[in-house]
């Protein structure tokens, strides 16, 4: 995300040259005016870069439908600002923060930010300030037309299956219910280890090795190791409050104490802090777990497997005695989404080591065990395992017995599209617009704009 806006940056300082050459010398103008609201040649060439930057080819027919998503966009904020639709603040200021971020982190601090735009950073959030006020305006438009449709019955989805051709339903991917009891290897071994390795390199750093050196051999980060450890100009808020919290504490050139993260243990030096923003090196290490260790829950894995084979005891009764995954231990072992609280899953959203033993499996089945990872951190820590499969219901077309929400979706989705064309073709009629000449040969996707 930081890199694609970035691409925006770059592309509303490198427009005006562009521009100047592409249009014989015009370096700006209105090219289109809906109701009050207006459209500039230079917003159409901002968001053409960013687009090139991006690997996209950009031609005339690209700028035209650049211009027509202006367009439709501008009748959602003209509407929003007649029915006096009011914004979610709090989501505007979050995105505003989020976006101030991003610069700071790709420009590298306040200062570079202002000369790099010519502004000073409260002009800059001004402005930006007002652009994410009128998107988040014709959001709420939007949601409002596509929420004011006919609500559903259970007949409507039953008649529109039957006038649906079965080629025209969604499918529904094969779905799995599936319960684990996970092992995890001798954690404070590991980690006692990790720390003793840090506290020796931070030593090594102390008698005049250079840190630098010593990250691009030994740590574990692949976004920083090659470039020695180093993270670049970033806000406090991207990373872990503790790494944050030890980082900004430090002068610079300091190398920190032992630090712990979920994604595991670092020794930190800062290299530049700017507000709250910073720049620091660092050295990542993560607990690592030998064949002993495995060999260890497997065989402890094996019998609790074989308890559960001769019906000594259930699945769920095991998950619940042994099982040391907290988040499914409690409820037998059911591995479910804790966000949507949904028992079932997609290949897509299992783990690869997890879909890589399940796919072989029947229902009833009792994994052998194996090695995979959990959730905690961004990449999770090492987990043994035994799965067993419950449940399939196979890959099959949407029908109104067993998926009535799938259908009910669809449905929903094609008349909100429906309203939201409709809406937009109203709109056309009623609101006055004013294309420029430059764009009024325009492939337009919609008929009604050059009136």
């Amino acid at each position: 995300m930081k890199h694609i806006f970035a691409f925006v940056v770059l592309a509303a300082l490198a427009v005006i040259p562009a521009r100047a050459q592409r249009y014989n010398g015009v370096v700006d103008k209105t090219v289109a005016l809906v109701g009050n609201d207006i459209v500039m040649l230079s917003d159409i060439e901002s968001e053409a870069q960013m687009m090139r930057a991006r690997g996209l080819t950009v031609d005339w027919s690209t700028r035209c439908e650049i211009l027509e998503n202006f367009l439709e966009a501008k009748l959602f904020l003209v509407q929003a600002k007649l029915d006096s639709l009011s914004i979610n603040e709090a989501q505007v200021q979050a995105a505003l923060d989020q976006r101030m971020n991003e610069i700071l982190m790709t420009l590298g601090g306040e200062q570079k930010v202002e000369e790099y735009f010519g502004k000073p950073m409260y002009k800059l959030r001004q402005e930006w300030y007002t652009s994410l006020n009128d998107q988040s305006l014709i959001q709420e438009k939007q949601r409002d037309v596509a929420q004011n449709t006919p609500k559903l019955t259970p007949r409507d989805i039953e008649e529109y299956v039957k006038a649906t051709p079965a080629e025209d339903l969604p499918m529904v991917s094969a779905k799995y219910r599936i319960r684990q009891i996970g092992l995890y290897p001798d954690q404070e071994a590991a980690k006692l280890a990790v720390k003793e390795q840090l506290i020796s390199l931070r030593e090594r750093v102390v008698n005049g090795e250079k840190f630098s050196t010593l990250a691009r051999l030994y740590s574990q980060d692949p976004g920083s190791m090659n470039r020695g450890g180093e993270l670049g100009m970033a806000s406090r808020s991207v990373f872990w409050p503790a790494f944050s919290d030890a980082a900004m504490s430090l002068k610079v050139g300091q190398v920190s104490q032992v630090v712990e993260t979920p994604d595991g243990f670092h020794i930190i030096q800062l290299i530049e802090r700017d507000g709250d923003m910073f720049n620091a090196r660092h050295i990542l290490i993560k607990p690592q777990y030998t064949s002993a260790d495995r060999d260890k829950a497997f065989k402890r894995l094996d019998s609790i497997r074989h308890i559960i084979q001769v019906d000594s005891m259930s699945f769920m009764d095991a998950a619940r005695s042994f099982s040391e995954e907290r988040h499914s231990a409690t409820s037998g072992g059911l591995m479910a989404d804790e966000y949507t609280g949904s028992s079932y899953w997609e290949k897509d959203q299992l783990k690869p080591a997890d879909y890589t033993v399940l796919r072989d499996m029947k229902e009833g089945d009792v994994s052998e065990p194996f090695e995979s990872v959990d959730n905690e951190g961004r990449n999770g820590n090492t987990i043994y395992k035994i799965l067993y499969l419950e449940k399939i219901l196979p890959a099959h077309v949407a029908n109104y017995q067993q998926d009535f929400d799938v259908l009910s979706n669809e449905v929903n989705n094609k008349n909100a599209l429906k309203a939201i064309d409709d809406f937009v073709a109203e709109k056309q009629k009623s609101t006055y617009i004013v294309i420029d000449p430059l764009f009024e040969n325009c492939p337009f996707k919609r008929t009604g704009w050059v009136k």
